[in-house]
């Protein structure tokens, strides 16, 4: 068993990826989790969400939650994204390195990453 303090420590390294989860921010980031999502990839997608929604700083206006089946199976995995006073932005196909760029363009410039979108499938 690790001391205590290790245990503090560890609470306290993931006391922001916590809060992201579970917070409520401007934005809504919401991947799509159920077996079909899973199936094709979408454990890498929320972990790079969670990882570089932190790293950019956006811990506190962003929040990363998962959701069971989306409905569109063909277009795993499923990331919708929705923000104060505009429209959902749905975004398929997705990747780790594709969510990383979404987090840069979209969540951190404010510039949605079209070719991703379902309008462009």
């Amino acid at each position: 068993m690790k001391s205590l303090a290790e245990l503090a420590a560890i609470r306290e390294k993931m006391k922001d990826k916590v809060a992201m989860r579970e917070g409520s921010g401007q934005i809504r980031v919401v991947v799509g989790m159920a077996t079909c999502g899973i199936a094709a990839g979408a454990r890498p997608v929320l972990s790079a969400f969670v990882e570089k929604v932190g790293e950019a700083g956006l811990s506190d206006k962003v929040t990363v939650t998962q959701t069971g089946c989306i409905g569109i199976c063909q277009y795993e995995p499923v990331v919708e994204i929705f923000e104060d006073g505009k429209e959902k932005v749905t975004y398929v196909k997705m990747t780790a390195e594709k969510a990383a760029e979404v987090v840069e363009k979209h969540l951190k410039g404010g510039t949605p990453v079209d070719q991703y979108t379902i309008g462009n499938k």
